[in-house]
């Protein structure tokens, strides 16, 4: 492309990435950051920020701020899209972005997205494992007798043999099933498509429909979601599910909220048929203080904050440089993570 291109940053991220930015072309890229006029962030890697209200002034100054651009760090707020005429490009900051998408008509509108595929799967699987080995390797009866200063000999669990059911097949399911293989575990896939060729197939022992979900339940020691919010997913695992699962088995979501029917796995928790649960992900979200969820020994809450560590900005940011030599090259077929019309994640 002849003509200078504008990003525009428009959510919060650390300088030293709109820095590295700035130095790609600066002859055919002008980068707008103007952090007076984003939300200021609660936690490194913030992409929302606090509750925030723009003055009058700054409100014209980010509209106007906006219209110049051709290319996004992040989503625009909605209602500004038809003042962005000249928009071509958002580069999301997480994977899920689909929805959003589609309810822009960003295809529409000609503009293309990437997204951050990839750069949460390391970290999320790192959680899972935590939560895992915690609960079978027994931290907090550890804890306990610590606290207690007693030294009682016993015996416990371990992973290895055991089998990792990954509900998903896709980049966090990729992240688990490399810690569980080197963990020794037998690790299964349910999947849309199983016979889809995947680049990380390897990982897996096996890749079943998801139609074998009962199935495979009764066979699994730990089950892991990683599948987003679709309408194929919303309610997956309900009364039945947990039904079907070997009894103490542990539960673990890092996809989405909805996929979880969360009366019938209070239910279950209770009933001692899931022996631990970890989450990562509610419905609602936040989870409400009321939630009796809060309060039961054989459940680990996070509030959705797994996938978040200080270096995600930077890996985005590598992604979104990268694609941007791909932009400015006119070579668009070798951007990565271009979100197809239609796709959710």
């Amino acid at each position: 492309m002849s003509e200078r291109q504008t990003i525009v940053i428009a959510s919060p991220v650390e300088a030293e990435h709109v820095a590295a930015l700035r130095q790609i072309a600066p002859d055919r890229l002008e980068v707008l950051h103007e952090p007076a006029l984003l939300p200021p962030v609660r936690y490194t890697a913030d992409h929302k920020g606090a509750p925030f209200t723009r003055d009058a002034a700054q409100e014209q100054a980010w509209r106007a701020l906006l219209a110049r651009a051709d290319i996004l760090w992040d989503f625009p707020p909605a209602e500004l899209l038809d003042t962005m005429p000249k928009l071509r490009w958002i580069q999301a900051t997480s994977t899920g972005v689909g929805p959003l998408a589609e309810k822009l008509r960003l295809a529409e509108r000609g503009v293309t997205v990437t997204t951050a595929r990839g750069v949460h799967a390391g970290p999320l699987a790192e959680w899972v494992f935590m939560a895992l080995l915690q609960h079978v390797r027994g931290l907090d009866h550890l804890r306990q007798e610590q606290a207690a200063r007693r030294w009682v000999r016993y015996c416990g669990e371990d992973l290895a043999g055991r089998t990792l059911l990954l509900v998903g097949a896709g980049d966090l399911a990729r992240g688990c099933a490399r810690i569980g293989k080197a963990l020794d575990m037998r690790v299964v896939a349910l999947a849309r498509r199983p016979g889809l060729e995947r680049s990380h197939a390897g990982l897996f022992d096996q890749i079943a429909p998801v139609s074998d979900l009962l199935e495979q339940l009764a066979a699994a020691d730990a089950v892991v979601i990683t599948v987003p919010h679709t309408p194929e997913t919303e309610g997956m695992f309900g009364a039945a599910a947990f039904a079907a699962m070997r009894p103490g088995a542990a539960f673990v979501n890092i996809g989405r909220g909805p996929v979880v029917d969360h009366s019938a796995l209070r239910a279950a928790l209770t009933a001692g048929q899931v022996g631990f649960a970890a989450l990562d992900v509610t419905d609602p979200e936040p989870l409400p203080p009321e939630d009796p969820l809060w309060a039961m020994p054989n459940v680990l809450i996070s509030p959705h904050s797994a996938s978040t560590v200080a270096r995600e900005n930077a890996r985005i940011a590598a992604i979104f440089r990268e694609n941007l030599l791909c932009w400015l090259d006119r070579r668009p077929d070798d951007m990565r993570n271009i979100l197809a019309p239609g796709q959710l994640y």
